[in-house]
């Protein structure tokens, strides 16, 4: 995608749209966040790499790094080009790496708001091991959202959240400060929970988009309870169905009842634009997936 084509699609912070690239593997549709998206080209030739994992077709160097490429078709079990000199390679940027994905094509690129992109059940889509995030139904048929994430993961388990690197900050005290989390994918959640319970937080509630977490706070405004003992500290993912994290901070940033209420994103987006989206809602701390052990010491800083 050429750089001023991607200025002209950015969003507004906290309006709970984004734009989705649809793509195709054989004759299933799929999307991808254009905010993953560095760039989209025809694909090229790679050096295969010894020992690699059998869906890394190896790699390429299109600027000044060095690109892996994935081949999807392969990754998800589905038929291989009938034309493969036309395919396409997304290439992307998200948990700090950039990744290429090789697909059969790219149809087109739609905005829309997450509120109509559903959430996938999990005992069909395979629960942990599910590799759609969310279904959209764009323009007569049903495209997957595709959890990339999970899909990198899978292939370099590295690249993925490590629980032990909290093991690393030593011994830790039980701590009961009330955290929410709001993150749509169940690998990811329990990771995160896994952490945290490691760091000595054992008082913490998990919802699986923003609206959830939206319906939890305002039961809690309403109830007449403190808001701060119910809830402590907010983490949220960007990327979620129903309702994004930008548009849950916007919310809680707009009703006075949470306005001290430290909102921290954890999200494999972040980067400087999608940084400046978040101070300018009112985040309180921002940090890129997988970095599980800053993420304690955050909350160490804000709950203290």
């Amino acid at each position: 995608m050429a750089e001023n084509k991607k200025d002209e699609i950015l969003l507004e912070s906290g309006t709970n749209e984004l734009e989705i690239m649809e793509f195709a593997i054989a004759d299933r549709y799929f999307g991808i966040n254009v905010a993953k998206v560095v760039e989209i080209m025809q694909h090229q030739p790679v050096t295969p790499m010894p020992n690699s994992n059998p869906y890394v077709e190896g790699v390429f160097k299109p600027r000044e790094s060095i690109v892996t490429v994935i081949d999807l078709a392969t990754f998800m079990g589905l038929p291989a080009s009938e034309d493969p000199e036309h395919d396409i390679l997304i290439i992307t940027h998200f948990n700090k790496v950039n990744t290429a994905f090789h697909v059969h094509s790219v149809e087109a690129i739609h905005r829309m708001s997450w509120a109509d992109i559903e959430k996938p059940d999990p005992s069909i889509y395979g629960g942990e091991d599910a590799l759609a995030t969310g279904i959209a139904r764009i323009d007569g048929r049903l495209v997957t959202i595709v959890d990339f994430e999970k899909i990198l993961s899978d292939i370099n388990p590295m690249s993925g959240i490590q629980v032990s690197d909290v093991e690393k900050l030593g011994g830790r005290p039980r701590n009961e400060h009330p955290i929410l989390i709001a993150e749509d994918s169940p690998l990811l959640e329990r990771l995160i929970l896994e952490s945290l319970n490691k760091s000595g937080y054992t008082n913490v509630s998990v919802c699986s988009n923003g609206l959830e977490a939206w319906e939890m706070l305002s039961e809690i405004k309403n109830s007449g309870a403190d808001v701060q003992s119910k809830i402590s500290c907010l983490i949220t993912d960007i990327e979620m169905p129903q309702m994004d994290g930008h548009r849950l901070i916007k919310l809680i940033r707009e009703d006075s009842a949470f306005k001290d209420l430290p909102c921290v994103i954890f999200s494999s987006l972040i980067n400087d634009e999608m940084r400046k989206k978040g101070d300018a809602l009112g985040a309180s701390a921002q940090l890129s997936k997988p970095d599980i052990a800053d993420l304690v010491r955050i909350i160490d800083g804000l709950v203290s």
